[in-house]
């Protein structure tokens, strides 16, 4: 019996962009739907790399970092599933989310040499140790206001996981996770991934950029799985 058809989805976001904390729900809904059939390439791209300057080059007229607070805390209604912390983007004020990128290419290095599991596990909802990795920090900026920018709550994060964090410096000290995370930005720009989230299917022929709607998502899913490779669609 030949195996499932398989479809890979790159994901790119940011630890620090709401919308992908929002988006949370459709990658766990994604691998509830779709299990095997569909696999996650997560990559992280700078929206959130210089916090200042982003909040100043686009927030400035419009009320700086507390106009920015004030915007995402009404977002924040639109989506009661995710919960946000009433001091979130107020204290503290992360200065870049590169550093969460960096343990996060890292991890992903080990997790290729087989030195972190790449299992999903149930403990973690179908994701694996490095997407909960991921997820944790997401949350524990959004939902618990805490500064993820900061060595040691990143040490304390993936230390609870269980991951080995001193592998995961040395992955960040000899530059081979600067080396991944700079391949991530070469991505970016060779796909013209204009922000954080998107999804990107079909060998970039499409690409789900920003609050896209779940049913979408799997619509394109269902006609990438239906439709072999070497046949084209005709919708």
């Amino acid at each position: 019996m030949s195996p499932e058809p398989a479809v890979s989805i790159s994901y790119f976001s940011d630890i620090l962009c709401v919308w992908a904390y929002f988006a949370q729900i459709k990658l766990d809904q994604i691998r509830q739907d779709f299990g095997p059939r569909v696999q996650l390439r997560h990559h992280f791209i700078p929206v959130f790399a210089d916090v200042q300057g982003k909040i100043e080059g686009s927030w400035k007229e419009r009320g700086g970092m507390e106009g920015y607070r004030r915007h995402v805390h009404h977002l924040a209604e639109r989506f009661p599933h995710a919960g946000i912390h009433p001091e979130v983007w107020k204290s503290p004020v992360p200065a870049s989310s590169a550093s969460c990128h960096l343990l996060l290419k890292a991890a992903q290095l080990l997790e290729s040499a087989g030195e972190i599991s790449p299992e999903p596990l149930q403990e973690h909802g179908g994701k694996t140790r490095v997407e909960e990795l991921s997820w944790q920090l997401r949350s524990a900026f959004f939902r618990d206001a805490r500064d993820v920018c900061s060595s040691e709550i990143q040490a304390e994060i993936a230390e609870d996981l269980g991951l080995p964090m001193a592998r995961l410096r040395d992955e960040m000290d000899d530059g081979r996770a600067f080396a991944a995370l700079f391949a991530d930005a070469e991505l970016q720009k060779k796909h013209l991934i204009q922000g954080s989230p998107t999804f990107l299917l079909n060998e970039g022929r499409q690409k789900l950029y920003g609050n896209v709607g779940y049913r979408i998502i799997r619509a394109n899913l269902e006609e990438l799985l239906e439709n072999p490779e070497d046949l084209a669609s005709w919708c």
